[in-house]
């Protein structure tokens, strides 16, 4: 079924009369709310939810973003905490094995004092030169290298003969070149008759040093009577 409209401006008259009525109700909407105050407390309250949820989104987004670097940095923290605690093992070990070298290198330098003295004062004799005693004398405090308390250095004490006094000055040199004698002094010399023949008597005092020890350098006996 068609219908016409006869009166075409009758919609237009009606719609223009429903926007005009709509407009004049918001004008009057002030005059009928008589207290704004709740209205402003709820507009408030909505515009403090959409912040509140604005800020969580943000924040939960951040933490989603943040969570592969907390996971390497934990991932750093037992690796450095495994180190750390082989660091401390390795350091144990060392200080063990450093006391262990230090007991064996005492109970060693005890044993071996009298044979290396003997062989080095006896190394150093050149031809006809030889000794008729070796002593000890008083013990002096030898320096310490900082780690391990050392123990006294031991004093000695050599007297010989020898037919050749370039011969005595050669030993005195051999002495004072060995690396465990240190302090090489020649305390008196004079010509004694020994089996018919006329020959140099020497009295001699050293310290032997311990091995590990620091050396001051030996002052060289002057050559006297040498060529």
């Amino acid at each position: 079924m068609i219908t016409i409209n006869l009166k075409p401006g009758s919609k237009r008259a009606k719609a223009g009369s429903s926007l005009a009525g709509g407009l004049s109700t918001l004008r009057g909407l002030p005059g009928r709310v008589k207290d704004p105050w709740p209205m402003a407390a709820v507009a408030t309250w909505v515009l403090l939810l959409a912040f509140l949820g604005w800020a969580w989104l943000g924040s939960a987004a951040r933490l989603r973003s943040l969570g592969p670097q907390l996971d390497t940095a934990r991932s750093e923290n037992r690796r450095y905490h495994a180190f750390m605690i082989e660091k401390k093992k390795a350091l144990a070990a060392r200080d063990s094995v450093v006391i262990q070298i230090a007991t064996i290198r005492a109970v060693d330098g005890e044993r071996y004092v009298w044979p290396r003295i003997l062989d080095e004062v006896t190394r150093a004799l050149p031809n006809y030169t030889w000794l008729i005693d070796l002593s000890s004398l008083s013990q002096a405090t030898a320096p310490t290298d900082g780690s391990v308390t050392a123990s006294p250095s031991v004093g000695i004490q050599l007297v010989g003969r020898t037919m050749d006094i370039q011969g005595f000055t050669r030993y005195m040199r051999q002495l004072e070149d060995s690396p465990y004698l240190k302090d090489v002094t020649v305390l008196s010399t004079e010509t004694v008759i020994d089996r018919g023949r006329a020959v140099t008597a020497f009295t001699v005092k050293a310290n032997y040093v311990r091995p590990g020890h620091t050396q001051p350098e030996a002052a060289p006996v002057s050559p006297t009577g040498e060529n």
